[in-house]
């Protein structure tokens, strides 16, 4: 029971910005677990949760591992928005122009994010083409992507 419980946790805190030990008490309980405060208090000693800031201001729960893949996803956010000078598609292929000697770079970037609609990329000196499974997916990549540069 223990070992589901606290697999539920980690579950929860990846699903949602759970910000207090009450919160991840109420999802426990609704997940099926009648547990108390202490409970929860001794799995997040266990698990070794820690608390990050949330996209609203506040805090919420997070694991070491999530911290630094979080932290490693920042550095490649930040690289991609310094190498980028454009992102357009055509079709079902997105096309980033990028400074000088960066496309390659700006590659590993964008593989190591996950997309779901990406099938591959294919980089030069300062072009990455990306292969999207459909043009929706290449329109809605290229849009990601200048967020992205907007936010960097």
């Amino acid at each position: 029971m223990k070992k589901k419980r606290q697999e539920t946790i980690l579950r929860l805190i990846e699903e949602h910005e759970i910000t207090t030990q009450d919160e991840l008490m109420l999802l426990l309980q609704q997940s099926g677990f009648p547990v108390t405060q202490a409970t929860v208090s001794r799995d997040i000693k266990e698990l070794q949760l820690i608390k990050s800031p949330a996209h609203n201001g506040m805090t919420k729960y997070m694991t070491n591992r999530m911290q630094s893949s979080k932290a490693h996803q920042d550095k490649f956010y930040n690289f991609f928005a310094q190498s980028v000078k454009n992102v357009d598609y055509a079709g079902n292929i997105c096309v980033i122009k990028c400074y000088e000697g960066t496309a390659n770079a700006a590659g590993v970037a964008i593989d190591s994010m996950h997309f779901p609609t990406i099938v591959g990329s294919l980089a030069g000196d300062d072009t990455l083409f990306i292969l999207c499974r459909t043009e929706n997916g290449a329109k809605e990549l290229k849009a990601k992507l200048q967020d992205m540069l907007s936010e960097g």
